[in-house]
């Protein structure tokens, strides 16, 4: 017995040993977690109950700034605007959400199943980051040489006698908005759906064309539904990203175009920071419950 007991023992001993260092190699990541994300957090959802005047911040509990955020809103004729701010946020985030999963889809599926050699699918992903070696201002920037009154699409269109007088709609407009969103942001939706695409095994795709299914029922029948993990993570970080983006609506639309994240901008400049810490909060509800929808349709923890 003394024999058995004596291996039995020490196949125990090195498990207890092999804990202590997993909870040694989280605790760095559960403490910047915790100083970068939660304290930031908790300050800004402390500051948001904060009174203050043209000269200073009061330390004082007040509920104010929410109201002063829903001022308006109960009336039923017309919409208060905050609604309409956040209206105008939504639909941006919508347009950009559905373009990018169009381009993101289309991209990640060409690399992932047109695209045979690994070599040549790590150079096309590098051109893909090419645009990302420079800052999204002057990536911004380089869309009025071509979007402006006088740019080289307007001169195109008048030198093809396409039309008449220059288009003013194509910069400091909603479209421009949104075109320099999705160019800006079209690579986080690639990435995890190629990420998702290639962990599809091959075998099934021949599968489904063996069984008589066409390219198209192949990708709405095979390749969506084991993509849509890929497809969720992707949606929230362009949602997540568009929603609070200020600089991008700011440049791109002429500083004439409203965002939650354009007020809270505004709110900072003229040094409001508890107006602008209860949108914060209020933006940041919203977001979180945008990411629960998302989570609900797919249960990322069990799919990754």
């Amino acid at each position: 017995m003394a024999t058995i007991d004596l291996p039995s023992r020490a196949q125990d001993e090195p498990v207890k040993h092999r804990r202590a260092p997993a909870w040694l190699q989280a605790t760095p990541l559960s403490l910047t977690f915790l100083l970068f994300f939660i304290v930031p957090l908790v300050i800004t959802l402390i500051v948001s109950f904060w009174d203050f005047n043209e000269y200073q911040i009061i330390p004082a509990f007040t509920l104010k700034n929410y109201a002063a955020i829903f001022n308006g809103c109960s009336s039923t004729t017309d919409l208060c605007v905050t609604f309409k701010t956040y209206w105008s946020t939504l639909r941006f985030c919508a347009i950009v959400w559905a373009t990018t999963l169009l381009l993101g889809f289309s991209i990640a599926y060409f690399l992932a199943f047109h695209v045979r050699t690994t070599s040549m699918q790590t150079v096309l992903f590098l051109v893909c980051t090419i645009p990302f070696w420079t800052s999204n201002v002057i990536r911004m920037i380089s869309w009025m040489p071509l979007l402006g009154r006088n740019g080289l699409v307007n001169q195109a269109l008048l030198g093809a006698h396409v039309i008449d007088q220059p288009l003013e709609w194509l910069l400091y407009s909603n479209f421009s908005v949104v075109l320099a969103f999705v160019h800006l942001y079209t690579f986080f939706m690639i990435v995890p759906i190629f990420n998702a695409m290639m962990r599809i095994d091959r075998s099934l795709l021949e599968a489904a064309r063996d069984a008589g299914a066409s390219g198209w029922q192949v990708v709405r029948n095979v390749v969506l539904p084991l993509s849509k993990t890929g497809i969720v993570i992707g949606s929230i970080f362009v949602i997540t990203i568009v929603m609070g983006d200020f600089l991008t609506v700011g440049v791109m639309g002429g500083q004439q175009i409203a965002s939650v994240g354009k007020i809270i901008q505004v709110q900072t400049g003229y040094l409001q920071f508890p107006a602008a810490a209860a949108n914060a909060i209020i933006l940041l509800a919203v977001v979180l419950m945008i990411v629960w929808a998302l989570t609900r349709v797919v249960d990322i923890r069990k799919e990754l």
